[in-house]
């Protein structure tokens, strides 16, 4: 069930709402009692929605959330460290092992399928293309939505208790709420034990935070449904074409627009995650933070999926040594860490180098090319040399196999293109009034008048501006879903 569907905006997300908020009017004085009904509500109001997806998904996710509760609850009772060690590694190799036969096991079917019986293309095309050729007979395993981002939710909150971070939740409903809570479910954020364990048992509610919610969700859903979309139907139209007759100019707008979309598509989620939670008291950390006004490749990876970000350097990084054992050892942490998060986003060598693709940039960086951004002064150039940098790693991202990827990153550089293939075959009267705003409003305009709006957010006409902001984009957003108008939303493949 997508956030940006008539089934959510018009049945679910209203009935949560208003029987979450019917739940405050019982005749219950201990608020002790008020949260815990409201926590059940929440949780079968979560199954239900993660359920719409297909029956098979929810027992995967329940069997997660017993897998984990248990292991913590045997760790709680464990005395010595090193069965307290055991458990956390054997409740983690659950966790991982259920990942790696959803996420992964058709992947490595297709290349030993391509190693026994290569293509006419020859055995390197046969495997990075992961076509298979179904000889070994296996059915393909159909990946459950979201299963990256709760399955790293249960595995943080395992280490924590480990940690002694945070207390072990004995309560199972408690836990399967902070596993399932369906704002976050399916893209995140990723969302640590330790931040939600005392909004489990208490949270604030009222006027002023559901409208902070509301705005959010608002601003969120227009990211998502006005120009997200919008540029994907470009995006898709240039990745469907003939990638070898594409021109420069070609490539480079089939680029920009997946740069924009992803950014667009994924923010306006975890926007919509955001303002939900605060619907129902719920405070998640930011996911972004203007990422493509970073100033470097460091810079862009503390701006863009920071939950993610977070999790690999307080469960991977850290744990590794960070960068307290010199260089060389700093240098192979990052490659690692950065391996892992490729190889977190998908079953595809496209995804691997991706991810070893911004190793080599950070490890760049961190080595000599890093004090040289810090000391020049015309930081838009690190600006530019930042988008390029990574606008070029969302080409491999969006690439249906690495073969391709190169082959679009050399049509970027060095297309001659075809009449067939021209830019104007590709524009379009609604790229033209999106594709502006869009660059605009990735976090330049809000960088530069941050300081401005956070001064007069008070007064009383930016309020009115700002409510019917929010209103015109709800109602554009829901005319356009109506009119059946291209709706993906990316990050349900991870």
């Amino acid at each position: 069930m997508l956030f940006s569907s008539m089934i959510f905006l018009w049945v679910f997300l209203p009935a949560v709402i208003l029987i979450y908020s019917l739940i405050n009017l019982l005749p219950i004085k201990e608020q002790e009692i008020k949260i815990r009904v409201k926590n059940i509500f929440l949780l079968v109001a979560s199954l239900f929605f993660y359920a719409w997806g297909g029956i098979y998904y929810l027992a995967i996710m329940i069997f997660t959330i017993i897998a984990d509760y248990t292991g913590a609850l045997l760790m709680d009772k464990a005395s010595e460290d090193k069965k307290r060690r055991l458990i956390m590694a054997g409740t983690l190799a659950i966790n991982i092992a259920i990942l790696f036969f959803f996420k992964y096991f058709n992947m490595v079917i297709a290349v030993i399928e391509s190693i026994m019986a290569p293509g006419d293309a020859g055995l390197l095309a046969s495997v990075f293309t992961l076509e298979g050729t179904g000889a070994l007979g296996f059915p393909e395993i159909v990946l459950p939505i979201g299963i990256s981002f709760f399955t790293f939710q249960a595995m943080s909150y395992v280490v924590d208790v480990y940690r002694r971070k945070c207390d072990v939740q004995k309560d199972v409903l408690d836990f399967a709420l902070y596993i399932s809570l369906f704002p976050q479910l399916i893209a995140g954020p990723i969302v640590q034990y330790s931040d939600i364990e005392k909004q489990l048992r208490g949270r604030q509610e009222g006027f002023e935070k559901f409208s902070a919610g509301v705005k959010r969700f608002c601003y969120g859903l227009g990211k998502k449904v006005i120009i997200a979309n919008s540029l994907a139907e470009c995006a898709d139209s240039i990745w469907a074409s003939d990638i070898g007759s594409l021109g420069t100019a070609t490539a480079f707008l089939g680029a920009v627009c997946y740069t924009l979309q992803i950014y667009y598509d994924f923010s306006g989620y975890s926007d919509m995650a955001i303002g939900l939670g605060k619907m129902l008291g719920f405070e998640f950390r930011e996911n972004f933070n203007y990422p493509y006004t970073s100033l470097s490749v460091r810079e862009f990876w503390r701006r863009w999926h920071i939950s993610l970000s977070s999790w690999f350097r307080d469960y991977v990084y850290i744990p590794l040594g960070g960068s307290r054992r010199g260089l060389n050892r700093t240098c192979i942490n990052l490659v690692i860490v950065f391996l892992l998060t490729g190889i977190w986003h998908g079953a595809n060598f496209t995804f691997i180098f991706w991810g070893l693709y911004y190793a080599v940039f950070l490890l760049i960086e961190r080595l000599f090319l890093g004090k040289y951004l810090d000391k020049n002064p015309v930081k838009v150039l690190n600006v530019v040399y930042t988008f390029l940098v990574v606008m070029v790693g969302w080409i491999f991202f969006r690439s249906d196999n690495i073969i391709q990827g190169f082959e679009f990153t050399g049509q970027l550089f060095a297309g001659a293109g075809s009449v067939d293939n021209s830019i104007l075959n590709f524009i379009s009267m609604r790229l033209l009034l999106v594709l502006p705003p869009a660059l605009l409003l990735s976090g330049p305009v809000q960088r530069l008048l941050e300081k401005v709006y956070k001064k007069y957010s008070d007064n009383i006409a930016v309020k009115i501006v700002d409510l019917c902001i929010q209103m015109s984009l709800l109602l554009v957003s829901i005319v356009l879903i109506v009119s059946g108008t291209y709706n993906p939303f990316i990050y349900f493949q991870f």
